[in-house]
């Protein structure tokens, strides 16, 4: 199905200054627009720093002041890209998920065992029913957008929000690949009691999604010994590029452009592009939930992009997750890193189409 790039209001002017209130100021609807971008304010199991729910917000602010020409990839805004509005449910059982998450993130965790943590273990549970909720409303909202053959992306939030997006992405493409860049492996097993936590992503989309055939990491630097055995476990279908490993073929001379296609190389031909925005280097995103020292530089991951967009390989889906706003408000830095990044995956995903 060929999409046609709807048509600009004859007012709009792509070099001028944003004026609207899409995204980078676009004027298309959902209905018009190739690219569909779900906001998930939610957060409910974050275990460290907070504020990544504040993400689409804070991405959409600093979208505004995102030049729409672009030297690698165009006009991405030419076919058309809206973000639906935040969903007040949402905001709502993040609210109540975050407050039942509290007690139990404060005592490290709910042991399954002690009889005396019973209400820990209560809490829990109710938070991984409320992340239910949140992952059947992002997988029905996903799939609407889908079967119209649009470009769709999960804008988060932590890094639990894509699940659903993930999902309905396999079930539509068997033998889905899945590129991931990240700080953390994301395979812990209901990390701190909860089976959706942010930490166990990935865990979860290898033992529930058997159509997901291969697990591509990038700049993993922060991870479990457990999660460590559990990548080895799972060769060749997980395949992690570890950050040390990789700084050190960087300073022995390998050119990343040559990693980079050998990373590429170990995706199918259908791809969804997971991408924690705490994979890059920390002073590029300082607000992050949990961010590690060292990871992927901006020019390093655009080019991931450039790579897969060229290889032939199609990207169907993505998720762009863990942009969190300086709580002071003082710097919008994080959001604007945040927007340029996704202007750059839209740009690379919408050329691999």
């Amino acid at each position: 199905m060929s999409h046609k790039p709807p048509a600009s209001p004859p007012n709009f002017d792509p070099d001028g200054a944003a004026v609207g209130e899409g995204i980078y100021g676009l004027p298309h609807t959902p209905q018009e627009a190739a690219t569909v971008l779900i906001p998930v304010p939610w957060e409910a199991t974050a275990s460290y720093g907070v504020g990544t729910a504040g993400g689409p917000a804070a991405i959409l602010a600093a979208s505004r002041q995102v030049d729409l020409f672009d030297l690698e990839t165009g006009r991405p805004w030419e076919d058309g890209i809206a973000m639906l509005p935040v969903p007040e449910d949402v905001v709502a059982w993040n609210s109540t998920a975050r407050s039942l998450a509290l007690p139990v993130l404060e005592a490290g965790g709910a042991d399954p065992v002690l009889p005396q943590e019973h209400d820990l273990r209560r809490r829990a549970a109710a938070v991984d029913r409320l992340a239910e909720q949140m992952h059947a409303w992002v997988g029905r909202t996903a799939a609407d957008w889908l079967d119209q053959r649009k470009l769709v992306g999960i804008i988060g939030g932590d890094h639990s929000t894509p699940f659903g997006l993930i999902r309905e992405s396999a079930a539509r493409h068997p033998g889905l690949g899945i590129l991931h860049v990240d700080a953390h492996a994301d395979v812990r097993a209901a990390y701190e009691g909860f089976r959706w936590s942010h930490a166990s992503i990935m865990r979860t989309v290898i033992e529930e999604l058997p159509a997901v055939a291969t697990l591509v990491q990038v700049g993993i630097r922060d991870l479990s010994a457990g999660e460590h055995a559990f990548i080895s476990e799972q060769a060749p279908r997980i395949r992690t590029w570890f950050d040390p490993h990789l700084r050190r073929r960087l300073h022995d001379g390998e050119p990343w452009a040559s990693l980079a296609k050998e990373i590429i190389a170990a995706l199918p031909p259908v791809v969804h592009v997971s991408f924690d925005i705490d994979g890059l280097d920390p002073s590029l995103c300082p607000h992050t939930g949990t961010p590690v020292p060292g990871g992927l530089s901006f020019p390093e991951a655009v080019t991931l992009f450039r790579v897969l967009a060229e290889s032939g390989r199609r990207v169907v889906s993505f998720d762009l997750c863990e942009v969190a706003p300086d709580p002071s408000g003082f710097s919008e830095w994080d959001g604007n890193v945040g927007a340029r990044m996704l202007y750059k995956l839209i740009g690379f995903a919408r050329r691999s189409r």
